[in-house]
């Protein structure tokens, strides 16, 4: 084993991970990315081989992982719904077994969470959740290490999430349970968050809002995601319709403090869940964003698979 790093883990939920390993994260995150940078150049996966697993589709998700494993010496298995399909042409168990034989780490994109964590159970290589429909860790990762970067520390600080109660928001929820901020959630009826699916053990790190501007108002940070998700295509027409008043747009900003941040995972649809004047205004870091999911991705593999460095 490598200094530091006893027991394999894997990243399926952002409270997989402590507190002041998301400390030692975002620090290590902040020198590889001033590496990257500077064309420095830093090779610690050499010989590793991460297998992608995409059974929903993404631009950010597969860019990043695949180009943050090159940087760091490694190679990628780029597998699609065709060439893996989860528990149809095989048992997922059986997925499993073979495919950590054969690779160092499996990133994997899919839907039910389940599945990820059946694979996870039999898989003899640590696991990143890369999207499920309860969870996307990876996301809010880039998204708080985003945060501390323009702003410093988020403990503390009031996150506002306006939209619909899906995996961002569950996972959002996690953050702040873990990490010490506030979330305030402003969801349609029938969209609500449920606490029970994150597991969160108190109210103390959210609350919730009837109106997004209410929930918005002295907020560091505002956030949401578009209202239809991937696999929920067929709601879309009542969806516009529910969340008309859940577009983010300057006046909620204005409620929000001055020197709020706007951040929005991607893709985007300018007015429908943002306004345009919002997301291309001069408090959106949404490309900052995006650009950060590889680097805190490229430590979290780091992490996974040597422990900790230094």
């Amino acid at each position: 084993m490598k200094p530091g790093y006893s027991l394999m883990k894997h990243y399926l939920q952002f409270k997989d991970l402590r507190a002041e390993e998301y400390a030692y994260l975002f620090e290590r995150t902040r020198l590889i990315k001033t590496r990257f940078k500077n064309y420095e150049r830093y090779q610690p996966l050499t010989d590793r081989t991460l297998a992608m697993i995409f059974e929903k589709a993404s631009t950010r998700t597969r860019v990043s992982f695949e180009a943050g494993m090159y940087q760091m010496g490694g190679s990628v298995v780029h597998l699609t719904t065709g060439d893996s399909q989860l528990g149809r042409a095989e048992p997922i168990e059986d997925s499993a077994r073979v495919i950590s034989r054969m690779v160092d780490l499996v990133m994997i994109r899919t839907y039910e969470h389940t599945k990820i964590e059946r694979f996870a159970a039999f898989s003899r290589v640590p696991v990143i959740n890369g999207l499920t429909n309860e969870f996307h860790p990876c996301q809010i990762l880039a998204d708080v290490f985003t945060y501390i970067e323009q702003r410093g520390s988020i403990q503390g600080k009031v996150v506002a999430w306006v939209g619909d109660g899906n995996n961002m928001a569950n996972t959002w929820l996690q953050a702040a349970e873990i990490l010490g901020f506030r979330l305030h959630v402003s969801t349609p009826g029938g969209y609500e968050v449920d606490p029970k699916v994150g597991g969160i053990s108190t109210d103390d790190c959210y609350k919730v809002f009837a109106n997004p501007l209410d929930a918005c108002r002295d907020a560091d940070l505002v956030t949401t995601d578009v209202w239809t998700s991937m696999g929920y295509e067929a709601e879309n027409e009542a969806r516009v319709k529910a969340f008309a008043d859940w577009c983010v747009d300057a006046e909620m900003m204005a409620a929000a403090k001055p020197d709020a941040l706007f951040m929005h995972c991607l893709p985007a649809h300018r007015g429908e869940e943002v306004a345009a004047e919002v997301i291309d205004g001069p408090q959106s870091v949404v490309w900052d964003e995006a650009e950060n999911r590889m680097h805190v991705q490229k430590v979290l593999m780091e992490y996974l698979l040597l422990g900790r460095i230094g």
